[in-house]
């Protein structure tokens, strides 16, 4: 899975849920890339929150990442992440034909 770490200077992002959110999904677009793929192949996502009140928030951060045909999700509240972050994310990818 994915944390707010910013792969440029290794440090957390910890200016609230939004941006954690953002970097989340920015970090894994950039791994789904370098794999040969692209947000549009992710055939399910699951995000991991500490706080189930931030829903609304991450939720508003994905949404601008899937706008059409979104993928397959859970969300689930977790007592801990790594690192103590607000949020996590994992994706699976589909690099065959179609979805």
């Amino acid at each position: 899975g994915q944390i707010p770490i910013d792969p440029g200077t290794g440090s957390l992002v910890q200016s609230g849920i939004k941006a954690q959110a953002r970097q989340v999904m920015e970090n894994g677009k950039a791994i789904l890339a370098a794999a040969g793929c692209s947000m549009g192949q992710v055939v399910k996502a699951t995000i991991y929150l500490k706080d189930m009140a931030d829903f609304g928030s991450v939720n508003e951060v994905y949404g601008g990442y899937f706008p059409a045909d979104p993928p397959a999700r859970a969300t689930v509240e977790v007592s801990r992440l790594p690192k103590d972050v607000a949020v996590e994310m994992d994706f699976i990818c589909w690099k065959g034909e179609g979805r």
